[in-house]
């Protein structure tokens, strides 16, 4: 890989995104940082790197789209230079129990969470296989690993996500290429911060560490998977839940 190694985040305006964008930008890399509707929020992104010196550039797409994701491909290879670092954080919830769970909700969030994995990884791969070198990096969940009520079609799609990875890893990783998932746990984010006090101490009582994890906890173990000090790790699910799975 060269020198500056080209990034891609996707869903990077907001949350774990972010501080994963921020955090490869901090470690040399040059940043496109995707975006689905918040562009105001990937720009923010976007300048705050170069403030700091790095380079980067917000892409519009909706991962859910293979049409578009073959284009911001397409723009990120011409601006910044072929993708060396994949990582495949976009994603949405939309939580029911079962019984009421409409077949839109299911469908837009495996759409979302898991049949994105196959665009994005398709596309980043070619680039990929032909330098033999290269990094992709999922961000799962830890619902995939130990379900949550109200999330059957989130558990299922980012359990899927740990059977792409492992069944990717074993397809590509003899050219280089090296395939990794992280599985957040209880993060503090937007979409934990509108939890009621009862169920965010309800899920602080299920982690032995006793408190909630930062994105920029899960960032730092991204880049560090992003990094040739982690050329030996491949075809893993790392849980940074402060011991909720263990």
């Amino acid at each position: 890989m060269s020198e500056v190694k080209i990034a891609l985040v996707t869903g990077a305006g907001r949350g774990i995104g972010r501080a994963i964008a921020i955090e490869l930008a901090k470690n040399g890399c040059a940043v496109a940082v995707n975006y689905n509707k918040s562009s105001k929020a990937a720009e923010d992104v976007v300048n705050l790197i170069e403030l700091s010196g790095g380079t980067a550039m917000a892409v519009k797409a909706d991962v859910s789209s293979f049409t578009e994701v073959k284009e911001m491909f397409k723009s990120v290879n011409e601006k910044l230079g072929p993708i060396e670092i994949l990582v495949c954080n976009a994603g949405i919830t939309k939580d029911n129990l079962l019984m009421r769970m409409k077949e839109e909700e299911w469908n837009e969030v495996i759409s979302a969470n898991l049949t994105s994995l196959f665009y994005c990884a398709k596309e980043a791969v070619r680039s990929m296989l032909k330098a033999r070198a290269g990094r992709i990096i999922v961000i799962s969940s830890v619902t995939g690993l130990v379900g949550n009520p109200g999330q059957c079609n989130y558990s299922a799609a980012k359990a899927g996500a740990t059977g792409f990875v492992k069944s990717l890893a074993r397809e590509i990783g003899s050219r280089g290429v090296t395939v990794n998932a992280v599985a957040p746990g209880y993060i503090a984010t937007d979409m934990t911060s509108v939890l009621s006090e009862d169920v965010q101490n309800i899920m602080l009582r299920n982690v032995p560490l006793g408190r909630e994890g930062t994105p920029e906890d899960i960032a730092k173990v991204v880049a560090f998977l992003a990094s040739d000090g982690a050329s030996y790790i491949h075809g893993q699910v790392i849980a940074v839940d402060g011991g909720m799975t263990m």
